[in-house]
């Protein structure tokens, strides 16, 4: 056999606090509920990165299935300061037990503890100083809060 592999290690590098507009509902699919939830803006802060969410530049399209879990293809323009631009592309699952699930359905609260939600994260930026950014491999946690969601974005190391 060859040499022991390092286990990989996260390194926190943003979080992004953004608001949502009203779902735009699609109606059935075929594998569950189909519908557009607008982003309309936010704030990304980190050591890494920091900035704004675009408005206009940003939605989720999900599918909620039967059983209350969902996924997402999530998509967001982010600014820096120094007017560079990234973007974000992630795929995220949102899972828990059913009275969890029910309760975030209603839009009541409920403890980013009580069930799970995770993405892979994809970003890219032309600005050379973010180029680093397209090499990464990124995870985020993420948490729905009432008028927004909240995602933690980590770099595997």
């Amino acid at each position: 056999m060859g040499a022991e592999l390092p286990a990989p290690r996260l390194r926190h590098v943003f979080r992004i606090d953004a608001s949502l507009g009203d779902p735009i509902d699609l109606g059935p699919g075929p594998d569950g509920r189909q519908r557009i939830v607008p982003i309309a803006g936010g704030r990304v802060e980190g050591d890494a990165l920091s900035g704004e969410v675009l408005p206009g530049g940003s939605a989720d399209w999900q599918t909620v299935h039967p059983d209350g879990s969902s996924e997402g293809e999530i998509r967001m323009t982010l600014a820096t300061p120094a007017g560079a631009t990234v973007t974000l592309a992630a795929r995220g699952l949102r899972h828990g037990p059913a009275e969890v699930l029910e309760r975030l359905g209603r839009g009541e609260p409920a403890g980013a503890d009580e069930y799970t939600f995770r993405a892979w994260v994809n970003l890219s930026s032309s600005a050379p100083e973010l180029a680093w950014l397209g090499r990464g491999i990124f995870i985020a946690v993420g948490g729905r809060q009432p008028a927004g969601v909240a995602y933690d974005v980590y770099l595997v190391e």
